[in-house]
């Protein structure tokens, strides 16, 4: 009987310490608490504020927290899940899906969407909300084809995104003419 219970308690133990990790496995993780960026939420890396910058944005929930962690890149989000000093208390991860972006570039409050189920477009000319290059998430992988026939790149799934590209130089590029349109969703 001792052996059974110690058993038991081991089991138990395992259990426990397995659920501690990251991100639930569950394939229908949380919806997010906040689906309007506040006007006071901030990048977590830079301390800037979101409104301030074009482009799909990021929140991560965590379990032990009632706020989202806010970011103002694509890269950013993908950075935070990779860093061994960031919480691993991950519930859910969401990007904006640049499919449902608005001809102002905002976009709305049911754009949000699973990161690890998101496709990506990168190592394309798309600048985001950094003035830098970043990664742009889409839903469907087909939606995002048109953007890489614009602005170049690979679509790949959350899992295939190369620390290269996570950890890379941003690569700011040179202020465009005052006559150049800048693409959808760029910082202007």
């Amino acid at each position: 009987m001792k052996r059974f219970l110690l058993a038991g308690a081991w089991v138990c133990l395992g259990l426990t310490i397995a659920g501690c990790g990251g991100e639930t496995g569950s394939s229908h993780p949380p919806p997010p608490p906040v689906t309007a960026v506040p006007e006071d939420a901030t990048g977590h890396y830079c301390g800037m504020f979101l409104f301030e910058h074009k482009g799909p944005k990021g929140q991560i929930l965590l379990r032990d927290h009632e706020a989202p962690v806010w970011f103002t890149t694509i890269r950013e989000v993908f950075a935070y899940t990779h860093l061994p000093e960031e919480p691993r208390a991950i519930a859910a991860t969401y990007v904006q899906d640049m499919a449902r972006i608005r001809p102002d570039h905002s976009f709305p409050a049911d754009a949000w969407i699973n990161a690890h189920t998101a496709w990506y477009l990168i190592k394309s000319q798309y600048i985001g909300g950094m003035g830098i290059y970043d990664a742009l998430p889409f839903s469907d992988a087909d939606a995002a084809r048109p953007y890489q026939q614009t602005y170049g790149g690979e679509i790949v799934a959350f899992r295939d995104v190369p620390q290269d590209y996570i950890f890379g130089a941003g690569d700011t590029l040179p202020e465009l003419p005052p006559d150049a349109r800048p693409p959808v969703g760029a910082a202007q």
